[in-house]
Formats: structure tokens, C-alpha cells, sequence
């Protein structure tokens, strides 16, 4: 196997990560990703180009700030490695399809964006859960889950898969409403369980709300063991139904076979 690829995802998955960092402060504040460029978040100087490279710049600086010696946070570095081996692991699971590969990879890095969002605010920004059903839809035609389809096959496959995941969790909000007389599920959660039925067909989303429900049970029953919450008190769901997400673009479980 060539390597090579791999490796220049890696690279690149983590320049990525660093303009994650910056998306997911700006996006819940409604500032310009762009604009201005990266700077100290505590003495507001901008950042050097030789200061921002991924991780490395960081250990480098022994995680200060060059001008005013403050503490950068290590969530920073920890993205940017988060993402780069993402990547990576992506384009060695899917060696001879980059498109599909490089479209898993930022669909992974909204995935990541949109749950340090829904862990600080619990909520899910539309500009990335209906920016990842767009996605599913559009690769749906290099999608290898649905290679043994057409391409207006494929398409509705994708489309059917965004349904099922809509109807799903929109179906478990509205009785988990009605039965314990609070919200449940969020819409933001809602929509991200379509978009990941359009990434992942039906099949995919219900593997997902299975895998992210159980993690996100584990977390709940932690929490309350350990005395840092009650049985009332929401916990943002995101984070569990993105670690799902990733897991579909690795693997496919049969446990959602009657959807097949």
C-alpha cells in the first residue's frame, strides 16, 4: 500500500484542525471565520505564521503565548492532532476514492466543530448540520455505500437515508415530550441525524442513534454517579451522534438490518 497519501492527509487534516479551532470559537459568537486572522485570545496579537503551525507550534512555545507568556489552552494542539489523524485514518480506509475520501474528511471536521459547539452552548449551528445533509446529498454519487446504485438510485438512497434519520429522531423528541413533559431531543439534533441518513443511508442512521445513545447513556449514568448532575439535567446529545457518524465512515454495523 502507498503511504504517501495517507501521510499528506495527515499533514493537511491538521492545518485543517487549526482552522477548526477558529470556527469553533467565532460560529456561536456570529464573527467572520476569515477575518481577522488568528491571534492571542488573551493579549490579542496576532499569531505569526511560523507560531500557527499545528501542534508543533505549540510544543514549541511549551503552550504560551510568544508575546504576553499566558497559557493557550491544550484543546487547540488536541484538535488539530484529533483532526490529522482523522484524516489520515480516512484516506487509508479509502485508498483509491480521494473525492469521497477528501468529502469524508471535512464532513468529520464539521462533525468535531459541531460538537465542541453543542458541549459549550448545547446547541448544533444550521450551517453545519444542514451544510453536512447537503454534502451527503451531493457526494451521494461517489458514495462506495451505495456503489451498486445509478446515480439518481444513489441520490434517492441518500435522500431516503435523510428521512429515515428525520423521521427517527423526530419521532423519539416528540414522545420523549410527551412522556417525560421536556425536551428530549434537540432540533439541532434532529437535523443532524438527517444529515448523517444522507451520508450513511438509513441503515447508517440508525446505527448512529444506537451507538450515540448508548455512549451518551454511559456518560449520563456517570455524571449522575459521580454526583456532577441530576436525573433532570440535559447533557448535550451531539457529541455522541457525531462519534456515530465517524464510526459509519469506517464501518457500517448490521444493526440496523431491517433497514437494509
Amino acid at each position: 500500500m502507498d503511504y504517501f497519501p495517507t501521510v499528506v492527509a495527515v499533514l493537511f487534516g491538521s492545518i485543517f484542525g487549526s482552522f477548526l479551532n477558529v470556527l469553533v470559537y467565532r460560529l456561536p459568537r456570529e464573527e467572520s471565520v476569515v477575518t481577522p486572522g488568528s491571534h492571542c485570545p488573551h493579549c490579542h496579537k496576532p499569531i505569526a505564521p511560523y507560531d500557527n503551525i499545528p501542534v508543533i507550534s505549540w510544543l514549541m512555545l511549551k503552550g504560551r503565548c510568544r508575546r504576553c507568556r499566558k497559557a493557550i489552552s491544550a484543546g487547540y494542539p488536541s484538535v488539530e492532532a484529533t483532526m490529522g489523524l482523522l484524516a489520515g485514518a480516512i484516506f487509508w480506509r479509502w485508498p483509491e476514492q480521494w473525492i469521497w475520501a477528501t468529502g469524508v474528511t471535512l464532513a468529520c471536521g464539521a462533525l468535531v466543530a459541531l460538537s465542541l459547539i453543542d458541549w459549550d452552548t448545547t446547541e448544533i449551528p444550521d450551517e453545519l448540520s444542514l451544510g453536512l445533509l447537503g454534502m451527503g446529498l451531493a457526494l451521494s454519487c461517489v458514495n462506495p455505500y451505495f456503489a451498486d446504485a445509478s446515480w439518481p438510485v444513489a441520490l434517492w438512497w441518500s435522500f431516503r437515508g435523510a428521512l429515515v434519520g428525520l423521521a427517527m429522531s423526530w419521532a423519539i423528541a416528540a414522545l420523549g415530550e410527551f412522556i417525560l413533559k421536556k425536551e428530549a431531543l434537540g432540533f439541532g439534533d434532529v437535523k443532524l441525524l438527517a444529515a448523517v441518513g444522507a451520508w450513511s443511508g438509513a441503515t447508517g442512521a440508525f446505527d448512529c442513534l444506537m451507538l450515540g445513545s448508548f455512549a451518551g447513556s454511559i456518560y449520563g449514568v456517570y455524571l449522575i454517579q459521580t454526583g456532577k448532575a441530576e436525573r433532570s439535567d440535559p447533557i448535550a446529545f451531539g457529541p455522541f451522534l457525531a462519534a456515530g457518524a465517524i464510526f459509519n465512515f469506517f464501518k457500517i454495523l448490521p444493526m440496523g438490518w431491517p433497514l437494509l
